[in-house]
C-alpha cells in the first residue's frame, strides 16, 4: 500500500479539489466565457503544457511505496526504511549512479585531479575516471564525442516516437465529437482553431525530443553533472519540483481560508469587526514578513528537537517542516488578498440586488454565499495565480538563508544554497546553480504568463 506523509495528502486533496472545479466550470458559462478567452491564448496553453508536466511530476513524487530491506540491498540506494516514490523508481538509473565527488556534465573523468597509483607502481596526478559516466568507453578520448552524438539521435528519436503516440492520443481525444477529424486537424495545424493546438503540439513535440535526449543519455552519462557527494543533479532537479509546487499551492491553501472569511467579514459587517481585521492585518504588514518567517521556524526547530521520537524517520521530519514552512508563509502572506477583498466586498455590498436580498429577508449567511462570494471568485483566481511564482521564488531565498526547508528535502532554495561555495572553486562548479536556475525558471515563467492571461481574461476592466 502506498505510504503518505501529510503533505502528500494535501496535494492529492488540492488536485481533487482543482479536479471538482474544473467541473464545476464545465457547467457555469459565466465561467466557461473567460475561460475560453485564456484558451485561445497561445502563451497561456504553451504555459498550461509546461506547468501540467510539473504538476505530473509532483505528483509521482508524492505517492510512496514501501520497499523491503532486500530491494534496499539489491539495488535502492534510498536509507533503509524510508518509502520511495514512483519517481524514485523511475529515475532509478541516475539515482543509484553515484560517484565519488564531482563531476561535469556528460564527463567521463572527475573535476578535479587526483593522485593515482598506476599498475607498474608510479603515482600520477590525473583527472580518475568516473564511475559511471562513460565506463562503457574503453577508449574515452577517441569514443567520447562520436558515443555523445550516437545517443542524442538516439534521444531524438525516442522523443519523436513518445510525441506521435502523444498526440495521436489527444488528437482522438479532441476531435471524438467533430464530424470530420481529418478536416479538424489540419485546420488546428494551420493554426485556423480557435484554440491553438498547433503550439501545443509543438510544444509538446520540443518536450518530447528533450525528454528522449535527457533519458538515453542519462542512461550513460550524468547530463548534468554530478554535486559535491556525487549525486546526479538531474537528479536533484527533478526532485525539487515536488517542493517548489508544494510551497506554490500548499501556502495557497492556507493562505485562501483567512483572506476569504476575513475580507469578507471587515467588508460585509464593517464596524467593530472591521476594526478589529483592519488592526490585525495592518499589525502583522508592519513587521518584516522574513523576520516572522525566521521566528515561526525557528520555535518550529525546537518544537523538533523536544519530540525527537517523533521524528525518527528522515522523510516525516522533511516533511514536516516542509508542512510548517508552507503554513508558515501561508500565514504571512495573506493579508494583501484579504484587504482586496474587504475593498470589494464594500462595493459589493451596497449594491442593488444585495439590498433587495437583505429587504426580502434572505439570511445573511445565505447572502455572503450566493451573492459575495461568487463575485469574488476572479480576484481570488486572479491572485493566486499571481502568487504561485512568487512563493517558488521565496522558497529559494528562505532556503538561502537557511530558514527554508529541512537540509535533506531536494530543492532549488538548497541547491543555490550549496552553489555559494562551489562558485567560489577553482575550476569553478557551474552546474548545480545553472540547473537550478533553469529549472526554476521553466516553472515561474509559465506560471507568470498563464497568470497574466488570466488576469485578462478575469478582470473586468480588460474585458472586451
Amino acid at each position: 500500500m502506498p505510504v503518505l506523509l501529510p503533505t502528500d495528502i494535501l496535494f492529492l486533496l488540492m488536485l481533487l479539489g482543482l479536479a471538482g472545479l474544473v467541473v464545476y466550470t464545465l457547467g457555469q458559462e459565466h465561467l466557461r466565457r473567460p475561460w475560453r478567452s485564456v484558451m485561445r491564448s497561445r502563451s497561456a496553453m504553451i504555459s498550461l503544457v509546461i506547468l501540467l508536466i510539473y504538476l505530473l511530476i509532483a505528483l509521482l513524487d508524492s505517492i510512496r511505496i514501501p520497499v523491503s530491506s532486500d530491494a534496499h540491498s539489491n539495488s535502492i540506494s534510498a536509507p533503509i526504511g524510508e518509502p520511495v516514490t514512483l519517481l524514485d523508481f523511475g529515475l532509478g538509473s541516475i539515482r543509484d549512479a553515484q560517484e565519488k565527488t564531482y563531476s561535469a556534465p556528460l564527463a567521463v573523468v572527475a573535476h578535479a585531479r587526483e593522485m593515482i597509483r598506476q599498475p607498474d607502481g608510479r603515482q600520477v596526478w590525473v583527472y580518475p575516471r568516473l564511475q559511471f559516466g562513460g565506463r562503457h568507453l574503453a577508449n574515452p578520448e577517441q569514443e567520447h564525442a562520436r558515443d555523445l552524438i550516437r545517443r542524442t539521435v538516439l534521444g531524438l528519436g525516442t522523443g519523436l516516437g513518445a510525441w506521435v503516440l502523444l498526440t495521436g492520443f489527444l488528437a482522438l481525444v479532441v476531435t471524438r465529437r467533430h464530424s470530420d477529424p481529418l478536416g479538424f486537424l489540419r485546420s488546428a495545424w494551420r493554426g485556423e482553431t480557435d484554440i491553438p493546438w498547433r503550439a501545443v503540439f509543438l510544444t509538446l513535440l520540443v518536450i518530447s525530443l528533450l525528454a528522449g535526449v535527457l533519458v538515453v543519455l542519462s542512461q550513460a552519462y550524468h547530463v548534468l553533472g554530478t554535486g559535491k557527494v556525487g549525486e546526479d543533479v538531474l537528479y536533484q532537479s527533478l526532485k525539487s519540483i515536488r517542493t517548489g509546487v508544494l510551497i506554490g499551492t500548499l501556502t495557497t491553501l492556507a493562505t485562501l481560508p483567512l483572506a476569504l472569511v476575513l475580507g469578507i467579514l471587515a467588508g460585509y459587517y464593517r464596524g467593530w469587526i472591521d476594526d478589529v481585521i483592519q488592526y490585525l492585518y495592518t499589525t502583522l504588514n508592519s513587521v518584516p514578513g522574513v523576520l516572522l518567517i525566521a521566528a515561526a521556524m525557528l520555535v518550529m526547530q525546537s518544537y523538533m528537537a523536544r519530540h525527537e521520537a517523533e521524528f525518527a524517520s528522515l522523510s516525516t521530519r522533511a516533511d514536516f517542516r516542509l508542512l510548517a514552512l508552507c503554513l508558515i508563509l501561508g500565514m504571512t502572506s495573506w493579508t494583501g488578498l484579504c484587504r482586496l477583498l474587504r475593498a470589494e466586498t464594500l462595493k459589493l455590498r451596497e449594491l442593488e440586488y444585495v439590498q433587495a436580498a437583505r429587504v426580502l429577508g434572505v439570511s445573511q449567511g445565505m447572502i455572503l454565499f450566493r451573492h459575495i462570494l461568487p463575485n469574488l471568485f476572479h480576484l481570488v483566481l486572479i491572485s493566486v495565480a499571481l502568487d504561485f511564482s512568487s512563493l517558488v521564488l521565496a522558497e529559494a531565498v528562505l532556503s538561502y538563508v537557511n530558514i527554508g526547508v529541512d537540509p535533506t528535502t531536494e530543492s532549488w532554495g538548497n541547491m543555490i544554497n550549496g552553489a555559494r561555495l562551489e562558485m567560489a572553486r577553482e575550476p569553478i562548479v557551474w552546474w548545480s546553480l545553472t540547473s537550478a536556475f533553469i529549472f526554476m525558471l521553466a516553472l515561474v515563467l509559465p506560471a507568470n504568463l498563464f497568470a497574466d492571461a488570466v488576469r485578462d481574461a478575469f478582470d473586468p476592466r480588460r474585458a472586451e
